[in-house]
């Protein structure tokens, strides 16, 4: 864990470099897209890619339904295994609290809402008619 701080170069590091050594995103330019889409946001405003993310920076990082906010505790632009990359970053108690609680409302509704899947030939002829004839 030494060495990730003693790179030369991680003493400036690009935000999506980051993000992508973090192991938050799979690829770097998922990483810059996410980015670049309004996904990581520092001190409340949107960032750039290019950004140079310090010890200590609270970032809130949306992935599909969760929304984690982390506050950065080293710096480095390689990607390493999963257990190493958890040392970059701590999240917020309230952050972890806050997505748990989002999980299992998730969970709770898809309880609730059960289908029988896809509707057939004969019952998508009747949703078309349906609606053709609510617009009528």
């Amino acid at each position: 864990m030494a060495e990730i701080m003693n790179d030369k170069d991680d003493d400036k590091v690009r935000l999506d470099k980051w993000l992508w050594a973090a192991r938050f995103f799979k690829t770097r330019a998922l990483a810059k897209a996410a980015i670049e889409g309004g996904k990581v946001h520092h001190r409340g405003e949107r960032c750039k890619p290019s950004k140079e993310p310090k010890v200590g920076d609270e970032l809130v990082i949306r992935s599909g339904f969760d929304e984690r906010t982390i506050i950065v505790q080293l710096l480095s632009g390689v990607r390493r295994g999963a257990p190493e990359a958890q040392t970059l970053y701590r999240e917020t108690p309230e952050s972890i609290e806050r997505r748990e609680q989002a999980a299992a409302q998730r969970k709770a509704g898809a309880l609730g809402m059960q289908t029988d899947g896809r509707p057939s030939k004969k019952q998508r002829r009747q949703i078309h008619q349906f609606r053709d004839n609510q617009d009528g």
